[in-house]
Order: C-alpha cells, then sequence, then structure tokens
C-alpha cells in the first residue's frame, strides 16, 4: 500500500498545502533531504481555518493536544506531498521537532507530539521512525496549540 492510499484508509485525503504566513518557503530541499517548515494544526489548505487556539494545560488536555498534532503531521505531509509530487519517495522521516504551547506546569508534550510520530509511523512503517524533540513553548503564532516540522530524506 502507498503512503497516499494509507493516508486515505485512515481518513486522510491529502490536499494542497498551506501557504506561509510570513517570508519563508513550505520546504527547503538539499541533496536528498527536505526540510519542512513548521506547521501548525490548521485544516490543509486554509492557513485561516484555526482548529485549536491555547495552550495544553490550560484549555487543552493531552487528548486534544494528541488530535492538533496528527492534524499537524498530516498539514506537514501535504507540503512534503507537494515537495516530492509522490509520497513513496520518501526513503526515511530522519527528525521531527514538535513545540507545544504549554501552561507553566504542563510537562506532557512528548504525549502530545505522538500524535505526530504516531500518524508517521503508521504512513511509513519502519521509514516513519524518527529522531525527535518535544519541547515546550510559552507561546506560538496565532496562539496554535502545537507547531511541528521535520526533515524527510527522499530517493529520486
Amino acid at each position: 500500500m502507498t503512503p497516499e492510499e494509507k493516508l486515505k484508509e485512515l481518513g486522510f485525503e491529502l490536499q494542497e498545502p498551506n501557504a506561509p504566513i510570513a517570508n519563508y518557503v513550505p520546504w527547503v530541499r538539499t541533496g536528498n533531504l527536505i526540510y519542512l517548515s513548521g506547521q501548525g494544526p490548521n485544516r490543509a489548505g486554509d492557513t485561516n481555518a484555526t482548529v485549536y487556539d491555547g495552550k495544553l494545560g490550560e484549555r487543552y488536555g493531552i487528548e486534544e493536544g494528541y488530535q492538533a498534532a496528527q492534524q499537524t503531521a498530516f498539514n506537514l505531509l501535504c507540503a512534503l506531498k507537494a515537495a516530492t509530487g509522490d509520497l513513496s519517495k520518501v526513503s526515511r522521516i530522519v527528525k521531527v521537532l514538535g513545540m507545544v504551547n504549554s501552561a507553566p506546569d504542563f510537562a506532557d508534550q512528548p504525549k502530545v507530539i505522538n500524535g505526530c510520530s504516531e500518524l508517521l509511523v503508521e504512513v511509513f512503517g519502519d521509514k516513519g521512525k524518527h529522531a525527535r524533540s518535544a519541547v515546550g513553548m510559552g507561546a506560538l503564532p496565532n496562539n496554535i496549540p502545537v507547531e511541528i516540522e521535520f526533515i524527510a530524506e527522499v530517493e529520486d
């Protein structure tokens, strides 16, 4: 099963990636690595459609944060598809950086970012296993609860 077919089976329909909200590009390719800019949990294709806003540990708990991280991972996969033309070209998800908009006493950032990590492994199998950092932040743009970026290795 291709990554695109797996996503569809999981209920995700790939679409146009989100446009940048400032002066940057959605991805940069150097050699066989694609660096994806940070994304949030807004609906893919609609930068203004905020699904979640607020801090983990105040407005949201771990489960809502997990879902926000999963939506964010999907948005990143939409950008990766645009960058590669075919998700089957992905040979490895190398590194994930997950940033969680956290209340001062919230310490479950890894459980939140698992929403991203687990989707990547479901879609790519062993190729989706990656190095990762999950960190708490005092604030994120537009008060989104999570922002995630990752690096993928691709084959031509």
